[in-house]
């Protein structure tokens, strides 16, 4: 009974050193999928595998010819496109219209019952005391601010006709 255990512990042991032992795999995207792969297959992909750049140029003329696929090119990354044949000649040259970056907001005028809203805000962006706010919001039409860029005027313009104001960007 004792060599019985003596022999069982040897054993685990033994299995459990070996299974301590784990050999280091390496997986990386060129390595074969771990289904059997046809031996079919893998002798086509040897064989294309041992072909020259020519070689192979002339085997993908071939599997398209035979499989009916169409040539499809695809534009290189920083090719310009192709300038239109004879622009000039069809239309007369229209002049360049520049877009306005900056602009002028400009109180035309305002609702009566949101006269309070609109003294408020203005005192908020112009930085005036209440009478000086109230002042300049009856002297309307008026410029509120020059030189503003065009998406700080057009969130000001929001703004104010939010709270009955109508404003102009010149």
């Amino acid at each position: 009974m004792f060599a019985l255990r003596q022999t069982s512990r040897t054993a685990l042991r033994t299995i459990t050193r070996q299974s301590s032992i784990i050999p280091a795999v390496r997986f990386n995207s060129s390595a074969a999928p771990a289904a059997a792969v046809d031996p079919k297959i893998s002798a086509i992909v040897d064989s294309i595998s041992k072909l020259t750049l020519l070689e192979t140029a002339s085997l993908i003329a071939e599997l398209k010819t035979q499989l009916n696929i169409p040539d499809i090119s695809f534009p290189a990354g920083g090719a310009a496109p192709a300038a239109p044949v004879a622009a000039e000649e069809e239309a007369p040259v229209k002049e360049v219209v520049e877009e306005k970056t900056i602009f002028s907001i400009k109180l035309e005028s305002f609702d009566a019952k949101s006269k309070p809203k609109i003294i408020k805000e203005v005192k908020g962006l112009l930085g005036l005391s209440l009478v000086e706010s109230k002042k300049f919001v009856e002297a309307a039409p008026k410029v509120l601010k020059d030189n503003v860029a065009k998406e700080d005027a057009d969130k000001i313009k929001a703004t104010l006709e939010a709270l009955g104001a109508k404003i102009v960007l010149e």
